[in-house]
């Protein structure tokens, strides 16, 4: 009989502590707030003065990626004939896979034209796994939603 009075009593205790309310978070409806330094996806920059992209496509983020997530290409910049741009070359085609990535920020490091930012995008989810490479366009959206949020500006001048 004292036993089942034990069991009763725990079991009352832990309903009413379950009475205290969520521990979790609702995903769609209460996002992840990420704090500043957070690293997430990496994004391009985009270049308001001259209205191109940051990236001139020298592929050395390519080449130093532990992972080799990132294919480029580059092409001859229309503006640097009419002397509009500084820049000879600009980035033609980009993508990188975001299964691959690890998010390690090499790629930013190395970049001498401030043209990639680790951006607080960390919501990967999809139907396909090609859902998951990230081109050009959607780089340069992610970029420029973190340049907005934050104010990011370049370090370096070209």
């Amino acid at each position: 009989m004292l036993s089942t009075v034990k069991g009763m009593i725990q079991t009352l205790s832990s309903t009413f502590r379950g009475l205290r309310g969520p521990v979790t978070k609702l995903y769609p409806e209460n996002p992840t707030v990420v704090q500043n330094r957070f690293m997430g996806f990496p994004g391009l920059t985009w270049d308001k003065n001259v209205d191109e992209p940051f990236c001139t496509g020298c592929m050395v983020c390519i080449r130093n990626c532990p992972t080799q997530c990132m294919t480029a290409t580059m092409k001859d910049n229309p503006k640097f004939a009419d002397e509009s741009s500084k820049r000879r070359k600009i980035v033609d085609e980009f993508e990188i896979n975001l299964n691959r990535c690890i998010l390690c920020g090499i790629c930013v490091n190395v970049c001498n034209f401030d043209a990639i930012v680790m951006t607080h995008e960390h919501e990967e989810s999809g139907i396909s796994r090609d859902g998951s490479r990230m081109n050009l366009s959607g780089l340069l959206e992610i970029g420029g939603r973190y340049q907005t949020q934050t104010g990011w500006q370049p370090s370096s001048k070209d």
